[in-house]
């Protein structure tokens, strides 16, 4: 399993206090999209990681249950994509289809591409779906483990 580098983590300056004097700043950090998806897939039990470029899958006991895409096939989307229950993706897609993709190939098997390209990335709404994958594809002594 390969490790992610914390060495591109990105800091920002953050203002904290009020008034006249509130020009102190700290140093936050924002992890990258990949760092993000990365490790909440890893904290799902038995989790493993394959990273491939850009990208990465995410797998249960041999059994995919989150993918990490950077552009994949030139589309221009950086996204975090994982199985919903039939339908399912499609509602979300036609719902709110800004933040909610049909990814190529895997799409019309019932996975769903959560958008991470965006200003605004929900990280807890990423990860609710991330456990929703995982236990629709982890055996059951896993799945209830989460």
């Amino acid at each position: 399993m390969e490790v992610t580098s914390l060495a591109h983590v990105e800091t920002l300056p953050v203002v904290s206090g009020r008034g006249p004097h509130a020009i102190i700043p700290r140093m936050a950090t924002r992890k990258r999209p990949i760092e993000q998806a990365t490790a909440i897939c890893m904290a799902m039990p038995e989790a493993t990681v394959e990273h491939s470029g850009s990208h990465a899958i995410f797998r249960v006991r041999k059994k995919v249950f989150a993918y990490f895409l950077d552009n994949h096939h030139g589309d221009g989307i950086v996204s975090v994509c994982v199985k919903t229950s039939l339908g399912e993706n499609l509602d979300l897609v036609q719902h709110d289809p800004v933040r909610f993709y049909m990814p190529a190939y895997i799409g019309p098997r019932g996975w769903v591409g959560i958008r991470v390209d965006t200003k605004r990335v929900d990280w807890s709404e990423v990860a609710q779906f991330v456990k929703s994958s995982y236990r629709a594809v982890a055996p059951k002594t896993l799945a209830r483990a989460v």
